[in-house]
């Protein structure tokens, strides 16, 4: 189901340490320095019950999650997230940028935890009422790389980065497919790429889509 409003929504995915937050703000900058309105976000989190459900999920110690209550906690989060945040910046006019979304609990609970890849797009519709981006970009890092970034200088891994190398490798392989299957709706790039040289790819991308939009249609 698509939603009718004159905004535009993007999603940054990819593993983990592939660079979503940097270049997610360097196409936040780059849009409002040309008049757009912006909202940008991440997941889970964007709401207050989103941010403590993060932390729930995300931070060691708070002992064994099973993988379905790992599941639905992520769809809790998304649901308020794209219920109280992204609608409305959408109805509103805004471009929404968010660092993961549907795509991450696939990769991550359908592939990474063994949930399969349909019963968890099920869910994700379910509780986004079937709101989904206008395009992925899709930043492909290679997982040794991914934990290499990660873990530079004193930065320590939370409950999920901190899974072996062949979860990560589950999730890369998931994330590809997703684009694979519905290459119109990715942008996907090397997370290996320099940093300048992947942020004018995106622009040019999302500009090409902003270009092209008609008020009111969300084909």
């Amino acid at each position: 189901m698509s939603i009718q409003s004159p905004g535009l929504f993007i999603a940054f995915e990819g593993g983990d340490g592939a660079g979503k937050s940097t270049q997610a703000a360097r196409l936040s900058d780059a849009l409002e320095s040309r008049g757009f309105s912006v909202l940008r976000t991440r997941e889970p989190g964007g709401t207050p019950i989103g941010e403590k459900l993060r932390s729930l999920v995300l931070d060691h110690g708070h002992g064994t999650i099973d993988a379905r209550t790992e599941a639905l906690m992520f769809a809790a989060a998304r649901a308020a997230h794209a219920s109280q945040v992204i609608r409305p910046a959408l109805a509103g006019g805004s471009v929404v940028i968010t660092d993961r979304y549907i795509d991450s609990s696939v990769a991550y609970q359908g592939a990474g935890r063994g949930l399969g890849a349909e019963g968890v797009l099920t869910l994700n519709d379910w509780a986004t009422e079937g709101l989904h981006p206008d395009l992925t970009v899709l930043l492909d890092v290679d997982p040794s790389d991914g934990r290499r970034r990660r873990t530079a200088g004193d930065a320590t891994e939370d409950r999920l980065e901190s899974e072996p190398d062949a979860f990560h490798s589950a999730i890369r392989h998931a994330f590809l497919d997703l684009a694979e299957a519905s290459p119109s709706g990715y942008l996907v790039l090397p997370a290996s790429a320099d940093i300048d040289t992947l942020a004018a790819e995106i622009l040019d991308r999302v500009e090409s889509l902003l270009a092209d939009r008609v008020p009111g249609d969300r084909s």
